[in-house]
């Protein structure tokens, strides 16, 4: 029997929660939102400190919910954060 260091944050999918409201059901796959659009609305969702560092250091672009996924998956596993915050689709 092996030991779990695995550890879920209680903010554990609040990204996707922010990435749904960005894109929400049937909208189109060329839909877009800005950096600032992203800020704002996670403003809104009085995200965690980590998890406000990640929409911060997203770079200033328009992007489609797959590059903003990309970039913010990217984040999450540049700082390990995968398995602590769930990463986004």
């Amino acid at each position: 029997m092996g030991i779990s260091f695995d550890f879920r944050s209680e903010d554990y999918g609040e990204l996707q929660h922010l990435v749904d409201a960005l894109f929400a059901p049937g909208v189109s796959r060329y839909a877009t939102v800005t950096k600032l659009d992203v800020l704002m609305r996670a403003e809104a969702f009085d995200l965690c400190a980590d998890l406000a560092e990640v929409i911060d250091l997203l770079p200033s672009a328009t992007f489609t919910r797959t590059q903003l996924c990309d970039q913010v998956n990217s984040i999450l596993s540049g700082h390990g954060w995968g398995g602590v915050y769930g990463t986004v689709e």
